[in-house]
Parts: C-alpha cells; sequence; structure tokens
C-alpha cells in the first residue's frame, strides 16, 4: 500500500472528530518492540539454516553424494547469503507481510549461487538430489514468514509490539497523518504525540509537547533538532515521522535528519503518497535531489499475458473439475422452486462496456419487480443494494449464497473475456451512473469473480471501504497479487462473512 500501508495508529475518533489514543502502549513497555524484534530475526535465522542444512546434508548422505555435510553447508551459507543481501533478516523484515513470491525468487537466485559456490568449491552434486533436498527450505521459509506475521498482527491487535511514532509537520499534514493511520491496526506504529511547525491548530487531542518556529521565523531551523528531541524524549518515541512542507523545507529536515540520528532517534519520511505499492516505487538520484519515480499500473506486458492465460485457462479447467456442482445446484434449484435455474444480469465492465452476467438464480422469478418497494430497507451505504435478510431469496438460494455457489457461472463469462478470475465487483448500470470520477477508475480493469472485495468481508463492508480496496486493486495490481487473493478467496467462501 506504499506510503500508508502500514495506515493504522492506534488512533480513533473522538465524539467531537478529534484524534485520540487508543490503547497506547504503557511506558514501562518500552524496548518491547526491539526485543521482540531481536526473537523473530534470531528465529527466522535458525529456521531458515536449519532449512537448508539438515534435509540437504540428510538426502545427500542417504543417496550417497560425496561430501554430503560440506555440500550442505554451502547451501545454508548460500541461503541465508540470499536472505541477508535482500535484508530479509534486518528489524523491519518480520513484520513485512506474509506474500510468499519475494520467498520463492530467493529460493530460485539461492539454487543458482549454490550452483556457482560448488562448482568454485569443486563439490559435486547431482542437480535433482540437490533441489529437492531444498524443498523444505522453502517450505519452511514461507510457513515461518506467515506464522511471524500472523503473530505480529496479533500482538498489534493487542497493543503490544509497537513502536512509538512522534509526528512532525505542519497542522494540516499532521492531521492527514493520523487520519491515514487510523484507518487500521495491522502495523507497528502507535502514535504518542506531534511536534506542530508553526501556530497552526491541530484536531488532534494527542500531546504536543513543543512547536517548532516557522521556516520564515527561523531560517537556519538551528533548534529543530534539540526540540524535537526532547520532545521524543519526553514521550519515549523510538521513531520520528516527518511531514515536509511549505515551512519544513528540504533543508530543514536534512538538518532535522542529522540531529535525530546523531541523538540515536530513527527518521521516517512521509512524502504524501497514498495506496502506493511498493512495486512500484523506484528511488534516483539527480543532482543531489533523491527522485522518487511512481511506475503506472501495469496494463501491458507479459505478466497481463500471463493474466489472461490464467483466466482462461483456469475458468475452462474450474468449469471441467465443477461439472458435477453444477448439476447439482441445478438440480436443486429446479426441484425446489419454480422458474430458470440461470438468472442473468447487465453489469458494466472494462472501459463501461456492458456484458450480461450470468449466476445460479438464488431470488424468487419477480425478484426485479420487487426492488422497488424494498429500496427503503437497504442496509449498505453507497451505490449497492444488500439486505442480510431479503424476502427475495429463496431458502436454496441462502445456502448457494452462504458459499458462493451462485456465482459459478460466472466462470463463462471469465472464459468469454468479460471478466477475469480477480478483478472488482462488476457493478449494476444504475450503480455506476451514481459513481463520482474516482470510482469510475473501478471500470479501467475487468471485473472480477473474485477480488479484494470478496476476501475481505463482502457485504460487511462500507461504500468508502470496497471503493478504497477496488482503487487499490486497479492501482497496484501484480500478477503474484492475483495468486495471493485466489488464495484468500478458499478461506472467505468457507467462512462466509459478509455473504448474503
Amino acid at each position: 500500500m506504499g506510503l500508508f500501508e502500514a495506515a493504522g495508529s492506534r488512533v480513533i475518533e473522538s465524539p467531537a472528530g478529534t484524534a485520540k489514543l487508543d490503547r497506547a502502549p504503557e511506558r514501562s513497555e518500552k524496548g518491547g518492540h526491539r526485543s521482540a524484534e531481536r526473537r523473530l530475526v534470531q528465529v527466522a535465522l535458525a529456521v531458515d539454516a536449519v532449512g537448508a542444512l539438515v534435509p540437504v546434508g540428510v538426502l545427500c548422505a542417504v543417496t550417497g553424494q560425496p561430501q554430503p555435510w560440506l555440500t550442505a553447508l554451502l547451501a545454508c551459507l548460500s541461503w541465508l547469503a540470499v536472505g541477508t543481501s535482500k535484508n530479509r533478516y534486518t528489524r523491519d523484515e518480520p513484520g513485512g507481510g506474509a506474500a510468499v513470491m519475494p520467498v520463492v525468487w530467493d529460493w530460485l537466485t539461492m539454487l543458482g549461487v549454490l550452483a556457482v559456490v560448488c562448482v568454485g568449491a569443486r563439490v559435486e552434486v547431482g542437480l535433482k538430489v540437490c533441489v529437492v533436498a531444498l524443498l523444505p527450505c522453502l517450505a519452511l521459509s514461507v510457513a515461518r514468514r506467515k506464522l511471524v506475521h500472523r503473530y505480529l498482527l496479533a500482538m498489534r491487535r493487542r497493543a503490544q509490539a509497537l513502536r512509538r511514532v512522534l509526528v512532525v509537520g505542519e497542522a494540516g499534514a499532521v492531521d492527514l497523518v493520523l487520519a491515514e493511520l487510523a484507518h487500521g491496526t495491522d502495523h507497528a506504529y502507535v502514535v504518542v504525540g506531534s511536534c506542530i511547525v508553526g501556530e497552526g491548530a491541530t484536531e488532534s487531542a494527542l500531546p504536543v509537547p513543543a512547536r517548532l518556529a516557522s521556516d520564515g521565523a527561523a531560517p537556519e531551523g538551528a533548534l529543530d533538532g534539540e526540540t524535537v528531541l526532547r520532545c521524543a524524549a519526553e514521550l519515549d518515541a523510538d521513531l520520528v515521522f516527518v511531514a515536509p512542507g511549505r515551512q519544513l523545507s528540504a533543508a530543514r529536515v536534512r538538518r532535522l535528519a542529522w540531529a535525530l540520528h546523531d541523538g540515536g532517534r530513527n527518521l521516517a519520511i512521509l512524502p504524501g503518497l497514498i495506496d502506493v505499492s511498493q512495486h512500484r516505487v523506484r528511488l534516483a538520484k539527480a543532482a543531489g535531489l533523491t527522485v522518487m519515480h511512481i511506475d503506472p499500473a501495469a496494463r501491458r506486458g507479459l505478466p497481463v499475458l500471463l493474466k489472461q492465460a490464467t483466466d482462461r485457462l483456469g475458468a475452462l479447467l474450474l468449469l471441467v473439475l465443477l461439472a458435477p456442482v453444477f448439476a447439482a445446484v441445478a438440480a436443486a434449484i429446479r426441484l425446489t422452486t419454480a422458474g430458470p435455474v440461470f438468472y442473468w444480469q447487465i453489469r458494466v465492465g472494462r472501459d463501461l462496456m456492458p456484458f450480461r452476467m450470468w449466476k445460479f438464480r438464488t431470488m424468487v422469478v419477480t425478484a426485479d419487480r420487487m426492488r422497488a418497494a424494498l429500496e427503503s430497507a437497504n442496509e449498505h451505504d453507497g451505490a449497492m443494494f444488500k439486505m442480510r435478510r431479503d424476502p427475495r431469496v429463496t431458502r436454496v438460494g441462502r445456502l448457494l449464497r452462504r458459499f458462493s455457489l451462485d456465482e459459478l457461472p460466472q466462470l463463462f463469462n471469465v472464459l468469454a473475456g468479460h471478466m477475469s478470475l480477480v478483478g472488482p465487483r462488476p457493478p449494476l448500470p444504475e450503480e455506476v451512473e451514481r459513481y463520482d470520477g474516482t470510482e469510475v477508475r473501478r471500470l479501467s480493469v475487468k471485473p472480477g469473480l473474485t477480488g479484494l472485495w470478496q476476501v475481505s468481508g463482502r457485504s460487511d463492508l462500507s461504500w468508502d471501504e470496497t471503493v478504497a480496496l477496488d482503487l487499490s486493486y486497479v492501482d497496484n495490481w501484480s500478477y503474484a497479487g492475483d495468486i495471493g487473493v485466489l488464495m484468500r478467496t478458499v478461506r472467505a467462501v468457507v467462512d462466509g462473512r459478509g455473504a448474503y
């Protein structure tokens, strides 16, 4: 999610509309985050070392490979070296996420490094034996990454293993940071106070131990570092977020960074980007300037072709494998209600192109004519119409919706190219008529059979949350992200949360 992907400081809105702390860690817990990070880094090193050393040594010895334990040692060192070069064992990496593809790329890189090392050390080992022996290493690293991520999420939701943050910037910038951070609790940051630049008023109820003079009042910014260090010490903040602005110039931030680093405090710069994935950000240097390039969302090239091939082949394969399920669902609908088995609606696809979307019928035949009389009972904000107890849904239809079986005929839409396996929810034409310029961007890609909306709560989400998820998908799409959504879909279908 880019700059604010860790969004969600433990701040909530008070009745008056100002932000305040929610379950902020006690000062006696200072250092708890660092000790937890050190333990997790040690666990990562141990798991990766054992995962490479033991399987390679045992399998090479069993298969009669020469110098089995030397090969195992080289594999272990190669794996740890690749991890170190990719910063996998730094303090921030354990909470970096549960993505699988970075570990896979590391593993493939390690195979190449090990091949070169074995040639240089004149160690002979069978390629197939070595690759098979290193598969447990990959599996253990993926499992460790996911377990650590879940463990940290659980701790953070209990207000543990958090980093105490002091925010420095103009009043408006500080309020923006707090608003973005208040969207979630799945990160390591808890804002404990702010240091405002200038005399502007902030809406936050957080402590403001001191203020910095405006840039014009203090052209050299000589006291900035001393003031911020004093505030950080008073609030036990080990990290300082700086939001540059008109009164906080680049030269002033540079001097502040010197002072913070000399004083043993860490610094993070907030450039003002929202919901930009890390894979779209590139840093460059130009005449002393740090230039941040933001790559456009992927719309062509090999990853897009791979997505298209996955859509068509995946839909075809699923249609074949799920043919008995189609037959069973069709029989259940036919035997319990009057009317057709399938139901179609006009939906709006990519670039506002309408298409006919197919579903198993879950409502009575007259459902569309009953819609107008139920508008006042709509339980969803925004453009969508949703009711938890919609009287138009049949008994079998409720079961089909609970496990998303009614969506299966959309595989024909995927096969025809109207939809993708993963994408935003396909909207109705009347919903699109109410879209503003931001919401219509959801339709710059094909709608999906599943997507971030479906795996994040579905109808339980507000309209703003739905739009935010879809825009995040559109702007930050990646093939690996699609694979992750497909894997999460299985759990979402079993869970059934928000399916009505």
